[in-house]
């Protein structure tokens, strides 16, 4: 069944954790997760339970994992909220768009992802390999900051408003042979791109001393091309086979 996996990296504050479990049991939503948060015990504490407020079922079912690869590398599409602009990273796109390929991924029988950063700092570039899509929230551009459950809770009430207007929920799938292919997941992108980077090395054509920022724009190729599972499959044999040829030499 496709979910829609509201992802928390390294959260601070118990009561946000609170606050935003609430906000998703108000639009309907459930997943939520937690990755290293600076207190293990945050969804147990007593800011959060009061934060909730009738929304204890969702804090109770919340997932805690180690990493950001652990969270998102099952996923196909997976959205940063940030509001800064990166030199590389994956495409960036408003919060509406977003919005609208998430509809049409859950329709498909896809899970998605919504992953915010810090309270303090938000999302590093290193965060952002985990994510196929960069978003940022239309505000004042003089003072952008939002306190984290709100940013939550406007992207909880976002996508809820997608769903009603395109007449789609999390219970309407499309039937199987309607489904469009099957996208590949952020984790599968980032072993290609690791496999790659080995082919690259065998041949001397990526100097490891000297990469240029070369596999950053390959990252940045692959996020905006939105692979395909078959189409990370032929990537993994085109670097095997280079690895193959520097072995026979």
């Amino acid at each position: 069944m496709s979910s829609v996996y509201w992802i928390l990296h390294q959260t601070s504050h118990n009561g946000n954790v609170g606050s935003a479990a609430r906000a998703l049991k108000t639009m309907g939503f459930s997943e939520l997760v937690l990755v290293n948060p600076k207190d293990p015990h945050a969804v147990q504490s007593l800011d959060a339970i009061a934060l909730a407020s009738g929304a204890e079922n969702v804090l109770q079912s919340t997932v805690l994992v180690n990493d950001l690869s652990t969270a998102c590398q099952n996923l196909p599409i997976v959205f940063g909220l940030t509001a800064r602009d990166r030199e590389f990273g994956p495409p960036s796109i408003t919060l509406k768009e977003a919005c609208q390929i998430a509809v049409e991924a859950l329709a498909n029988g896809q899970s998605v992802g919504y992953l915010f950063g810090t309270e303090r700092t938000g999302l590093e570039n290193e965060d952002l390999q985990h994510c196929s899509h960069r978003v940022w929230i239309d505000a004042n551009p003089a003072y952008s900051s939002l306190n984290l459950s709100q940013a939550v809770m406007i992207c909880a009430y976002e996508l809820r408003q997608t769903q009603i207007q395109s007449g789609l929920t999390n219970a309407t799938l499309l039937n199987s042979s309607e489904r469009s292919c099957e996208k590949a997941t952020i984790g599968a992108v980032n072993a290609a791109l690791d496999h790659l980077k080995e082919g690259l090395e065998a041949i001397e054509f990526l100097d490891p001393k000297h990469p240029k920022k070369l596999m950053e724009r390959l990252r940045a190729m692959f996020d905006r091309a939105q692979l395909e599972k078959e189409e990370i499959d032929l990537i993994r044999g085109i670097a095997k086979q280079m690895l193959n040829q520097n072995q026979k030499k």
